[in-house]
């Protein structure tokens, strides 16, 4: 699906959208200098079912859009459906003390669309149970992370919330740990036990993970590297950590059945 066709121009065709919610709206973006009379009742239906709403300077929407008629509003419509948090939350906690407990994936503000979508398609090859970004600051399921995750969005359930450090706390509360990748751990990524019931946290390209996300975390590791820079790609240390944790959990099966 190209990009062009995942948007829907101007007032009366978003708000319909919205109100149908036949198709999963990812954000509506409106002209700063829009009248707010004009748009209330969008921007409070909007509201209404978690749809972040951005506004930008005129020149940065015609920029972007070209000749269009957008009336100074525009919705991108995402590639897939996004997952419910709360039911994927219980799906988890159902799998505890199980032969698969759950391994998951929190991204804390991940904004390249290659990147994010190399990541969901690494974590359905890893069996991952799900997926939770964050709302805002980060990129949501568009057509270019669709493409590049090659399919996986229709394996992997993505949820999108909008506190990490309230998703963490849930997810503390169903008992598994929460393991947030930062350069500074003292820990390796090989010394975790990643039999455990586990979500891996992973921050942004440039900043990694926020203070209070790292901070929420039960703990911390680090893939350790040789070279003059100091960190990997984000999507490629999504499959580091992934692949040991199938790696381990592959082995303690493989003891299970011989005892």
């Amino acid at each position: 699906m190209s990009e062009s066709s995942n948007l829907i121009y101007g007032v009366n065709a978003v708000v319909e959208a919205l109100r149908a919610g036949t198709r999963q709206i990812e954000s509506i973006t409106i002209l700063e200098s829009a009248r707010p009379d004009r748009l209330k009742s969008l921007i409070e239906l909007a509201r209404s079912k978690s749809v972040p709403v951005h506004r930008v300077p005129r020149l940065d929407l015609d920029r972007s859009l070209g000749e269009v008629r957008h009336q100074g509003v525009v919705a991108r419509i995402a590639a897939a459906r996004y997952a419910d948090a709360e039911a994927l939350l219980d799906t988890f906690e159902a799998k505890i003390g199980t032969d698969d407990p759950p391994l998951v994936l929190g991204l804390d503000a991940i904004e390249d669309p290659r990147n994010m979508g190399s990541i969901l398609r690494t974590a359905e090859c890893a069996g991952v149970h799900g997926v939770f970004i964050a709302e805002r600051r980060a990129v949501g399921l568009t057509g270019v992370v669709a493409k590049v995750a090659a399919g996986a969005l229709e394996y992997v359930p993505v949820a999108r919330v909008t506190n990490l450090n309230r998703l963490i706390e849930q997810l503390k509360a169903r008992n598994i740990w929460v393991v947030g990748a930062a350069g500074e751990a003292k820990q390796s990524y090989t010394d975790w036990d990643w039999t455990l019931p586990a979500a891996i946290f992973l921050g942004s390209e440039g900043h990694g993970l926020h203070r209070l996300v790292r901070e929420h975390c039960d703990t911390l590791v680090r893939i350790p590297v040789c070279g003059k820079l100091d960190s990997l790609n984000v999507s490629v240390a999504a499959g580091v950590l992934l692949y040991e944790a199938r790696r381990q959990r592959t082995l303690a099966s493989g003891r299970r059945k011989q005892s």
